[in-house]
């Protein structure tokens, strides 16, 4: 553990992380500077939440300057890796670290951490309620700790934790790529293409991703998914224990998860236990099935009692955003997965449902493929609503792959709200109407949970 004392840390960007963070440094006798673009004004209510004692504002910009003298620079998980004060650190020597990297440092109980392209919250939170189960049922008094990349920072919990708790913690591709620290038990749930606007490439972002591995030691287990090629080729990485998920039952005797005849398994040990029937799962898509099989796997890899996998599973019934039910209006199902922010998670959203769909979908682009998305709009969907910066950009990708007379519908409306409107026109009895939008939210929200608490309020106002 780092004595923080009358240590100098410049901690750029005051978000959720870089507060968290502050907060905590200063508290530890550490000096900061919290540095934001953003006015002073802008940032009045978060000044006025944090202490004084050691925290120094610099706002409106990122003067160089304030490296001077600084044993340490913090970043927030959105600042990115190439803003010149950053470059200018590392050019300085200046060790560079963030709020999950010194959580990992400075935790006193073993950790879990999850990664992936898509299904990292839900996984999250349903390993967060098996834990709570299997302490309650083996080990009264123990508590399971969730956070990281959702919810609150884990950084700021870090005083209450002992050594015989445990931590499960959402990591994303922005905070693992500077991280010199892996959890005990560490998950890549899938990879696929996201994040290219600040990765540029897939290489580059399956690396950021793999450094949850390459800290691991000999005592430490991972867990991967073996029906994803990218997570298979990270085989060679593993330093301890494999465990795998997959849909399918593994070739050999390898410690796994998998799906038959309607029926979750884990195989262990040269053991098989049935954990539960797929109709007990009260999650809906193919993608959550995999989610619940990555849950399985990671359960037994923290040695949680059959009896709480099986009872977290059937009590879980998701986290909001992702696929959330809103309401049936006018004989429709409308349905919230603000959460899909690449064409990927809006495709698995479209495959949940046999029901004919009016999609909304846009946002803004992350320089993503819209190709594969235009394909499966085709197949399943009946109204196409486009909203956002995106929306002819997907518009575009649907002419080319549809040229001609297409068998639905195409919308373009200015924001969300508009294409609420609309889709409420299109909507009748036995329809879906599914918010999946396949870009983010920055053009009209501040972040996607923003987006679907809109969408929802806007939805339950049709009358």
């Amino acid at each position: 553990m780092r004595q923080w004392d009358g240590m100098q840390v410049v901690m750029i960007g005051a978000a959720r992380q870089g507060i968290a963070l502050s907060r905590y440094l200063a508290k530890k006798g550490a000096r900061v500077i919290l540095n934001d673009q953003r006015s002073a004004e802008a940032l009045k209510n978060v000044r006025e939440s944090l202490p004084s004692e050691n925290i120094t504002w610099v706002t409106g910009g990122h003067p160089l300057e304030i490296l001077t003298g600084a044993d340490l620079v913090c970043v927030s998980g959105g600042v990115p890796l190439n803003l010149p004060i950053v470059l200018e650190a590392a050019r300085r020597k200046i060790p560079i670290s963030n709020d999950s990297q010194i959580f990992l440092e400075e935790t006193p109980c073993p950790v879990i951490g999850i990664t992936g392209s898509s299904g990292k919250t839900t996984t999250t939170a349903l390993v967060g309620l098996i834990a709570e189960k299997h302490f309650s049922l083996k080990k009264p008094g123990r508590k399971a700790w969730m956070g990281g990349n959702i919810g609150n920072p884990l950084i700021q919990y870090l005083d209450q934790m002992h050594p015989e708790d445990l931590a499960v913690m959402e990591l994303s591709s922005f905070q693992l790529e500077i991280m010199t620290r892996s959890p005990q038990i560490a998950a890549i749930l899938n990879l696929t293409p996201n994040h290219l606007d600040r990765h540029e490439t897939m290489a580059e972002y399956i690396s950021a991703k793999s450094h949850i591995l390459t800290h691991q030691t000999a005592q430490d287990i991972a867990v991967l998914n073996r029906d994803d090629p990218h997570t298979r080729r990270l085989y060679s990485e593993v330093r301890g224990r494999l465990i795998t998920f997959g849909f399918h039952p593994p070739h050999d005797n390898q410690d796994s998860t998998y799906l038959k005849r309607g029926k979750l398994y884990l195989q262990a040990s040269g053991q098989v236990a049935k954990i539960v029937e797929v109709d007990r799962v009260n999650l809906r898509g193919s993608h959550n099935l995999a989610n619940v099989l990555a849950a399985i796997a990671i359960s037994a890899a923290a040695a949680f009692s059959l009896q709480a996998i099986y009872a977290g599973i059937v009590e879980f019934t998701g986290v909001p955003h992702r696929l959330e039910y809103v309401r049936d209006w006018n004989g429709a199902a409308w349905y919230n997965d603000s959460i899909a922010t690449s064409p990927e998670r809006a495709i698995a959203a479209l495959q949940s449902f046999d029901e004919p769909i009016i999609l909304l979908a846009g946002g803004r682009d992350k320089n993503l493929p819209w190709k594969d998305l235009a394909e499966w709009i085709y197949k399943k969907v009946d109204h196409l609503v486009l909203f956002g910066e995106a929306a002819t950009l997907i518009k575009d990708a649907v002419n080319e792959t549809t040229p001609g007379t297409q068998p639905f519908t195409v919308d373009l409306c200015q924001g969300l709200k508009d294409a609420v409107i609309k889709a409420s026109e299109y909507a009748s009895p036995g329809d879906v109407v599914l918010l999946s939008p396949g870009g983010t939210s920055y053009d009209e929200f501040v972040d996607f949970e923003e987006r679907g608490k809109r969408f929802i309020q806007w939805v339950k106002e049709l009358s």
